[in-house]
């Protein structure tokens, strides 16, 4: 009886222990809904995608109030929807302040990957990084020539995996990864890392293995397990998979051959061909980074330069892979230009191309849902239901958005909200980016988020997606597998779809 009264009482704490833990702070809004908490772990033993999950639990709440609580990285934070709060978070950063792991929760194997960059960082910090990176990450002259040479040599390799088993579709997200790590590392670290045309390279790889381990449900909903890695040998082996990412990248471009050739040449780089890998070097050398920060900013150049393409390629093989009639508008556009060098000038001319695109960004944002902010002082978020509904917030609330709840409201785009219409955006290039410029700052649109922390590499971002695409109608058809079914993943809104691979010269 003892031994019972003993285990019972251990019992009962470690469940008071837990209550504590997980309850609702009383000082956020209470008349707005709580997901419950069981919604954020179910990827532990459901199969359900992150679409059928949000259509399920939070589709009405958020379409209804604006925003709701939500259990996410080890604590309740408000999740928002409308545009309306969206904008208000993104045009106060004084008052939401960017704020990634690191400051959130800085012992987690997430925070020792990403580190303190320009996408999470604030205030002085946020300044000097942007003074550093921002002329590299919106070039005027980006190169269409590499970017086209390996958007040529990526189709072949479809082509050629086709050829290799015409029984069954090419699993295209592989060499989706390897294309868009060749294609960041050209554009932005001034490297060649071999990862397109050797499959099984040790960077590409490692990506493979850290977007595995970082999206666990048990350890990015409860991160503070990540303080115990001597009790859980896979928080270990993740903690050590992101150091060997971050040391291989440090001296795969540090000592990058191109850089080497040009110091015993004792040539240097022409301003109008820097790069931001250039740009971060000559910080580091001159004492305004640190190593550790010339390292995370490294890292989050490599990670979203190229996970944001591989995210978007993959929504556009299963988007125009199930709608034909799109890809053969999209092709018939492509051709008719009647070349095949196209010039960034002519690529931005073609606006089937461009809405295609942006309807892509809307439809599949790359980044679903990001909790990245928090309020530094009290502070009120006005509702457009009126006084009543106003989110009054504590200093030291977490708060973020969900891109495809904002993007799929009929509220803010009609009845068709869930529907792939490329002319929604327009007939003419000038139309259409004026409407994304348009819904970009009034909330309705935030692929690239908006106002002063709005993506500095969005233009880089566009101009690779045409250039790819355009290769790709140009030289091949293709269409899903029927035996593929659509899930959506994780954070980021992934597809991983399996495609029926032909040339042009062939029939559907």
């Amino acid at each position: 009886m003892a031994f019972i009264s003993y285990f019972a009482g251990i019992i009962a704490v470690c469940a008071t222990l837990l209550y504590q833990y997980i309850k609702i702070p009383s000082s956020l809004p209470k008349h707005i809904p709580s997901v419950p908490i069981y919604v954020s772990l179910l990827g532990l033993w459901s199969s359900m995608g992150q679409d059928e999950i949000y259509d399920r639990w939070l589709r009405r709440p958020l379409e209804t109030h604006g925003a709701v609580k939500i259990w996410f990285a080890g604590r309740w934070n408000i999740l928002v929807t409308s545009p309306s709060l969206i904008t208000q978070i993104f045009r106060n950063e004084s008052v939401y302040a960017k704020a990634g792991s690191q400051k959130k929760i800085p012992w987690s194997v997430i925070a020792s990957l990403v580190g303190d960059n320009i996408i999470n960082s604030h205030g002085e910090v946020w300044k000097l990084y942007t003074g550093i990176m921002k002329p590299g990450m919106q070039k005027g002259n980006f190169e269409v020539g590499p970017i086209l040479r390996m958007s040529r040599r990526f189709v072949d390799l479809l082509l050629q995996t086709q050829e290799k088993d015409r029984e069954k579709g090419v699993a295209v997200n592989p060499l989706i990864q390897r294309f868009a790590i060749a294609a960041m590392g050209e554009s932005f670290l001034d490297i060649d890392f071999g990862c397109l045309e050797n499959p099984g390279t040790r960077i590409e790889v490692l990506q493979t293995i850290i977007k595995r381990t970082i999206f666990k449900p048990l350890y990015f909903n409860f991160p503070a397990l990540d303080k115990y890695p001597w009790l859980f040998r896979s928080r270990r082996s993740a903690f050590a998979i992101m150091q060997e990412f971050e040391d291989l990248l440090f001296n795969l471009v540090r000592n990058r051959p191109r850089k080497l050739e040009r110091k015993e040449k004792r040539e240097t780089v022409k301003p109008e061909d820097e790069l931001v890998v250039h740009m971060l070097e000559r910080a580091l050398e001159d004492g305004r980074l640190t190593e550790k920060q010339y390292r995370d900013n490294l890292k989050i150049v490599f990670l979203t330069a190229h996970e944001n393409t591989q995210q978007l390629l993959n929504s556009m093989f299963w988007q125009l892979g199930v709608d034909q009639d799109i890809q053969s508008k999209l092709r018939a556009e492509v051709l008719a230009t009647g070349t095949t060098e196209p010039t960034e000038a002519l690529l931005n001319s073609l606006p089937y191309l461009t809405s295609v695109i942006i309807e892509l960004l809307r439809v599949y944002p790359p980044v679903s849902q990001l909790i990245n902010r928090v309020s530094l002082v009290p502070s009120t978020l006005i509702s457009p239901h009126g006084p009543n509904s106003n989110l009054n917030l504590p200093a030291g609330t977490w708060v973020g958005w969900n891109a495809p709840g904002v993007h799929s409201s009929p509220e803010v785009w009609g009845p068709t909200a869930r529907e792939f219409i490329p002319e929604r955006w327009g007939t003419t290039p000038e139309e259409i980016m004026g409407k994304f410029r348009k819904e970009t700052v009034k909330g309705n649109f935030i692929a690239f988020n908006s106002h002063s922390r709005k993506c500095l590499g969005q233009g880089y971002a566009l101009l690779e997606m045409k250039i790819c695409l355009f290769e790709l109608t140009r030289k091949v058809k293709w269409h899903v597998d029927p035996g593929y079914k659509l899930k959506l993943t994780s954070v980021s809104t992934c597809i991983r779809s399996f495609c029926w691979i032909y040339s042009n010269e062939e029939h559907l």
